[in-house]
Parts: C-alpha cells; sequence; structure tokens
C-alpha cells in the first residue's frame, strides 16, 4: 500500500512545482522588461552624439570636391613618363608603342565620292553636271583630287578643271589645302590654290578656296551644303556656292566681285549609306558685269535647274 500512496503525494506535488516554476520565469521577464524599458528611456533621454570634427556630417557641403578646372597634384608629375618602361625597358616597349601610333591613326586609306553626278534640266537646254572628290592618306596628311564639270546634252563639255592638293589637318575639323588646279576647257589657264576645308559648327560642310592663275587673276570660291534628316535615309539638303574674282577677266566672261551665285535643294534616299538617288532644283545667277558677259555670249545671266542624279561613295 506504501507504493500507491507515494505515487499519489508525487501527482499531488506536480502543480504546485509548475506554479513556482512559472512564478520564476515571470519574476525573470519583468526585470529583463525593466532593465529595457530603463535602457529606451535613457536613449530617448540623452542627445544624439555629434560626428567627430575630423568627420563632417554627410548632409554638410564639401568644399573640396574637385572639379574639371582643378589642377593635378604635385605628386602627379612624379614618377617614369611611360610606367611600362620601368618594367620591360624603353627598348622593348618602343616597337609596342609604334604599333600603337600605326593602329590609332597613322594608316592610309583611300576614299572616293561622286557628290554631285546629275542630269539638269532647264527649258529645251538640258545638261549633266559632275562634282568629284577622293584623297588618299592619314589623318594628318592627304592627297586629295577634285574634278568638277558640266556641259550641255548631246554637246561638248563647257567648264571642266581638276584639282591636285596636299591635305594638312589644322583643326580638329578642318584641313588646310595647297596645290594646283587646271583648267581643261576655254582658254588655257593654270592655278595655285590655297584653301580650307571641313566641318564648320552646325555641321555645314564647308570647302573655300582662292586661285591664282598663271596671267595673274585672282579668284576665289566658297562651297557650303548642310545635311537635314527627315529620317534615317531620306535627307534635304540645302546648297550654296559663291564664285568671286578681284579683277574683270573678259577672257573668261568673269567680272570683280561676286561673279556668280547658286543656291540649290537636293532631297535624296540612301538605298544604301553608300548610294542614293536624289532629285532637286538650282538656281543661278551671273551677277554684275559677269551678267553683261554672259548676255553678249548669248546665255541667260539667270537659269533655273530641275535636277536628278545619283550620290555616291566607297
Amino acid at each position: 500500500m506504501s507504493r500507491p500512496l507515494a505515487l499519489v503525494a508525487a501527482l499531488a506535488l506536480l502543480p504546485a512545482a509548475a506554479l513556482a516554476q512559472d512564478e520564476g520565469h515571470g519574476g525573470h521577464a519583468a526585470h529583463g522588461a525593466s532593465a529595457h524599458s530603463d535602457q529606451a528611456h535613457d536613449v530617448a533621454g540623452s542627445e544624439a552624439p555629434a560626428p567627430p570634427p575630423d568627420h563632417p556630417h554627410p548632409s554638410a557641403e564639401l568644399a573640396d570636391v574637385p572639379t574639371f578646372e582643378t589642377p593635378p597634384p604635385p605628386e602627379a608629375g612624379e614618377g617614369a613618363s611611360r610606367a611600362a618602361d620601368a618594367i620591360w625597358g624603353e627598348e622593348v616597349m618602343r616597337p609596342s608603342r609604334a604599333a600603337l601610333r600605326r593602329d590609332h591613326g597613322a594608316m592610309s586609306y583611300t576614299w572616293f565620292m561622286a557628290d554631285r553626278a546629275e542630269y539638269r534640266a532647264h527649258a529645251g537646254r538640258d545638261g549633266y553636271l559632275w562634282d568629284l572628290q577622293a584623297f588618299h592618306g592619314g589623318d594628318l596628311d592627304k592627297l586629295w583630287l577634285k574634278s568638277e564639270g558640266e556641259g550641255a546634252a548631246g554637246g561638248k563639255i563647257e567648264t571642266a578643271e581638276v584639282q591636285a592638293l596636299w591635305s594638312h589637318a589644322v583643326a580638329p575639323f578642318f584641313d588646310m589645302q595647297a596645290g594646283i588646279r587646271q583648267d581643261l576647257t576655254g582658254p588655257s589657264r593654270t592655278y595655285a590654290v590655297i584653301g580650307i576645308q571641313g566641318l564648320a559648327p552646325y555641321r555645314f560642310e564647308l570647302d573655300a578656296a582662292a586661285f591664282l592663275s598663271n596671267r595673274g587673276e585672282l579668284t576665289g570660291r566658297i562651297e557650303a551644303e548642310l545635311d537635314e534628316r527627315i529620317t534615317q535615309r531620306l535627307i534635304l539638303q540645302p546648297r550654296v556656292e559663291l564664285d568671286l574674282s578681284a579683277q574683270n577677266s573678259p577672257q573668261l566672261g568673269i567680272g570683280a566681285g561676286l561673279d556668280r551665285a547658286e543656291l540649290g535643294l537636293r532631297l535624296r534616299y540612301e538605298i544604301a549609306r553608300e548610294f542614293a538617288p536624289y532629285i532637286g532644283i538650282e538656281q543661278e545667277w551671273r551677277i554684275g558685269r559677269s551678267a553683261t558677259y554672259a548676255r553678249a555670249a548669248g546665255h541667260d545671266p539667270s537659269v533655273t535647274y530641275y535636277v536628278v542624279g545619283i550620290r555616291f561613295w566607297f
């Protein structure tokens, strides 16, 4: 009987032990909550620590931030001018630098463009015109070849010229050119040429030159054109050309001052970037004494042409 009584006594003591354990945990929890509450009160009641004086607040304006105008620090110029020489040696690196210059600007290449190759319709007196350019050379120096001419349809060539020019880059978008020009029709003339060619601000392609003939005649020519993209392939190109002369030249039919002005508008479609047919209109005026010479030769000093042609390059 003693064993059953002992079992009953043990079962009776279990609730009391559980209650005592819960009270112990509750005391610990209350103590922990009180401690955390006191810590939070201390943090809330205290001010945030100020950053150290050598570490300014991130929102503060930094006065020493470098800009594009800030000169480099003195130590930037220290050390070898070519770091690779200090490791591999100047003799080993010299061929590599030569190859780098050759691959990035010292190569020679050839380019050709027929800027205008067109048929010109005008009141029963149709004609044709060509304007060709080509060069061979590198980024700095090139040999330029140019040719322009025109004539009557089914007739002989009326004007034609060729130019051979040495061209040297004098600015990122401009070349200085010098050479000779030879007229192939009319009175025999050979000219010394000096001029500039390049891309002017607002994307105007500019070609301006002065010509001094073997007879002492000084003339000049300015050409400018602009490509306005309507779409990626449809391009509208206004073009202007002015011819100038320092003196009257009756034999050449050229008057002093502004001799001739051309204003044209061409619309081309680039089937490929290298090949584009176009249509357009061009107005030509002979001015001043040049108009008098034109009338005396039986020509109209003011002519409107309707043109169709192709522009291609390779």
